[in-house]
């Protein structure tokens, strides 16, 4: 079950800040004329509960509120389709007002501050309908009978690849952006541990995408399959996404394209990793 904690937490805030509210204009003054003329008991004049416990727990969910909203979110990695930037279990940061403001729940933009980079690792609210991964694809995408019943508030993170505009292609495993291969180099053989031992032996290759060079996994040669392999254009105010786990992430190979209404924040931190366990090696990983 997904719950959409933004809206609850707009709902908190707005109850208790009403019930304070309309307590301190209407029956707070009262409560103290009585007990200051001695004309009610103790227990007559004592704050009602539902009042004491909003009056105590609106600033804490109003501040929580905010620095969810605008500044900083947690979120869980719950899959491997980021490895091995980001493992099963990573608990990581998300900047909130790296590509603008918006409002909570409503998600409309106020404060336009940024917009993606090439290579950005991002969370985003998913946009389309993924494969569901038993049954065979419809050449680079998902046909109709392939395509499973969308999770309005599931949000997904991947890296982005193509920019508004970008011609995006993928073949024989190979990235190429507005007709340059994106440069790779070997980078050893991936060793997991823990939730992450099922991809050891997966290839990795350091790959150049913006600024900041990260790493991604393949699959050994030994089980070459083609997936996901096709070429896009990015449509304005579209992004093109895709895993680190390249044969492993269901991403705009398949559903296509992220609009820009649909961005939650660019990911920058892991702040704590549990794999049966707290990894501290993990903790204070910065995110490229």
């Amino acid at each position: 079950m997904n719950f959409d904690f933004a809206a609850i937490l707009v709902g908190l805030s707005a109850f208790t800040g009403i019930v304070w509210a309309i307590d301190a204009l209407f029956f707070a003054r009262r409560r103290r004329a009585a007990a200051a003329a001695s004309l009610a008991s103790e227990n007559a004049v004592r704050e009602p509960l539902v009042v004491e416990y909003s009056r105590s727990f609106f600033p804490v969910i109003f501040i929580v509120l905010i620095v969810r909203s605008f500044l900083a979110e947690p979120f869980r990695i719950p899959s491997s389709s980021m490895m091995p930037t980001l493992l099963i279990g990573d608990f990581i940061l998300v900047n909130k007002f790296a590509y603008g403001l918006r409002l909570p729940v409503l998600d409309t933009k106020i404060l336009p501050l940024g917009e993606p980079e090439r290579g950005d690792v991002v969370v985003f609210r998913y946009p389309g309908f993924p494969c569901d991964g038993r049954e065979e694809r419809s050449g680079s995408r998902c046909g109709p009978s392939q395509q499973a019943t969308p999770v309005p508030h599931e949000n997904y993170i991947k890296r982005v690849v193509g920019l508004p505009g970008d011609l995006v292609e993928y073949r024989n495993k190979t990235l190429f952006v507005n007709g340059e291969q994106i440069a790779t180099e070997p980078a050893g053989t991936f060793i997991g541990e823990g939730q992450s031992r099922d991809y050891t032996g997966h290839q990795m290759l350091r790959e150049q995408l913006g600024e900041a060079g990260h790493d991604i996994l393949l699959r050994p040669q030994t089980y070459y399959q083609r997936i996901g392999e096709g070429s896009w254009t990015v449509p304005e105010g579209n992004y093109f996404v895709m895993g680190d786990n390249r044969d492993h992430s269901e991403d705009s190979r398949f559903w296509e394209f992220v609009p820009e209404r649909n961005l939650v924040g660019k990911a920058f931190l892991v702040w704590l990793s549990w794999d049966s366990g707290i990894v501290f090696e993990r903790m204070g990983t910065v995110i490229h």
